[in-house]
């Protein structure tokens, strides 16, 4: 008996390349629905600044202490996403809960009243896949429709109205944010 060559089989460079790229588009999804699993943290992952973060802090406190005198019963506050104390006069608000990538930051109030607020802050959109790109556009916040939340009187829309440079080219974007 005759041995006989069994015939090699080469990869193709499409194969190879098609496999490679089944590969990568599996790893990078998985990454993807990592990242979007844990909604829960996305408030806090948002993109803020250091002196934002301070400010946010005193608001608690400021908050909180006010509480204990009623004042706080007065005006309506602000809970970010729909979780945690009511705040008055917030510096930081999350725009976009699902994902933190639109936070509106270094706010300074105008005006705070029972019915509506006003202020100028600063609005920063992450972009990319992990938000690692952030861009900031100045912008108008007024703060509407208060109503019970919790048994709490909360602020329950914010218009953006951006005063320079819009993202995706929006002069105006209404968030709910209860």
């Amino acid at each position: 008996m005759t041995d006989r060559a069994v015939p090699r089989r080469r990869v193709r460079a499409r194969t190879l390349l098609g496999i490679s790229g089944a590969v990568a588009v599996l790893a990078l999804g998985g990454v993807w629905l990592g990242q979007g699993a844990d909604r829960a943290n996305a408030v806090s992952d948002a993109p803020q600044t250091a002196r934002a973060k301070k400010e946010q802090q005193d608001q608690r406190d400021r908050a909180s202490a006010s509480a204990q005198f009623g004042a706080a019963q007065e005006l309506p506050g602000v809970r970010d996403c729909g979780y945690g104390e009511l705040l008055l006069e917030p510096k930081i608000i999350t725009l976009s809960c699902a994902n933190g990538g639109a936070v509106a930051s270094d706010i300074e109030w105008d005006t705070y009243a029972t019915d509506k607020a006003e202020g100028d802050g600063v609005v920063l959109v992450s972009s990319g896949a992990n938000g690692s790109a952030r861009t900031s556009f100045p912008a108008r916040l007024t703060l509407s429709r208060p109503r019970k939340v919790d048994g709490m009187l909360a602020f329950t829309s914010v218009e953006v109205v951006y005063t320079g440079l819009t993202p995706a080219g929006k002069t105006t974007e209404t968030y709910s944010i209860t």
